[in-house]
């Protein structure tokens, strides 16, 4: 399949995991996506995810977060965005990174740096009062 692509949102409330997890399964099927690259995607989706809720939100809202999925060129494309306070982890990231192994012990380090592995590229931008993070990765 050359191309394909989905969007959609949810409430940032853990109860819409399963949801989240049904959306990206949904699509791997419909965009020929093989079984490991989906199982990625669904990881960097439920770490995002949590994080939102858990950080963003502190526990939870009603507030949207949308998700966008797209094969093509031979890659995964993913854009997650919500409305939680500003946040760029992947700056953090590099900040504490450079600090050294403590830390990225405190919660939410270790599930950015996996997001960050798990993705071949990835983007930050904080664009009219959303968080919008870009990840591509690969389908191998």
């Amino acid at each position: 399949m050359s191309s394909a692509s989905i969007t959609t949102m949810f409430p940032a409330a853990l109860g819409a995991l399963r949801a989240i997890r049904g959306f990206a399964e949904r699509f791997c099927v419909q965009a020929g996506v093989g079984r490991d690259p989906c199982l990625r995607l669904n990881l960097v989706l439920e770490e995002l995810f949590t994080n939102t809720i858990r950080h963003g939100y502190r526990d939870g809202s009603d507030a949207p977060v949308w998700i966008s999925l797209a094969r093509a060129d031979g890659a995964l494309r993913i854009v997650y965005e919500d409305s939680a306070p500003p946040f760029n982890p992947y700056a953090w990231l590099a900040a504490a990174v450079a600090e050294g192994p403590q830390p990225l012990r405190r919660p939410g380090g270790l599930g950015i740096l996996l997001t960050r592995e798990l993705a071949a590229s990835r983007e930050y931008a904080y664009v009219f009062g959303r968080n919008s993070i870009r990840l591509g990765m690969r389908l191998d």
